[in-house]
């Protein structure tokens, strides 16, 4: 059994785990072709699968890149969405909620989303922590300086979806 802090073995998991197929059933969206408003749903739920794929892919490259993020503070992390995903040093194993297709991609945003804020809120210097201009001169919102810096890392669709 390797260690569970094994970071590297975790991104690699991670990224094994998102890569799976999603499942989705045409059938359970569209009686048949006809049915125009089935097959409008099945294709606006798949976009939505595999932009949390785009996004999945984007917050792995920033954990494993980041090297102040440790492998116990990545096996931390899995605490994020509910507990659903969890790592057991060899494995990543996800419990569904409702719909697997559209969670278990979202699961891993959310822990890599978890590692990254932890990371980002621990190392903040002195510098960073001005004085937000939506605040009262002299109040330091520290949330709000670090979805900023994760505003400029990464754009506002993955701060607003994974650092809200």
């Amino acid at each position: 059994m390797q260690n569970k802090t094994d970071k590297t073995a975790i991104i690699s998991a991670l990224r094994a785990f998102i890569r799976q197929r999603p499942g989705l059933e045409y059938r359970n969206y569209c009686s048949g072709y006809q049915d125009t408003t089935g097959r409008s749903a099945y294709f606006r739920e798949l976009r939505g699968i595999t932009k949390t794929l785009h996004e999945a892919k984007v917050l792995l490259v920033a954990v494993e890149s980041e090297a102040g993020i440790t492998g116990q503070a990545l096996a931390d992390a899995f605490s994020a969405y509910s507990g659903r995903l969890s790592w057991d040093g060899t494995r990543v194993d996800y419990v569904t909620g409702q719909y697997w297709p559209t969670e278990y991609r979202a699961a891993v945003c959310a822990v890599l989303a978890s590692a990254l804020w932890n990371h980002k809120r621990d190392t903040l210097s002195i510098d960073e922590t001005e004085a937000c201009p939506d605040h009262a001169p002299g109040v330091k919102n520290v949330g709000e300086v670090i979805r900023r810096s994760f505003r400029e890392r990464f754009g506002r669709g993955i701060q607003r979806r994974w650092f809200s």
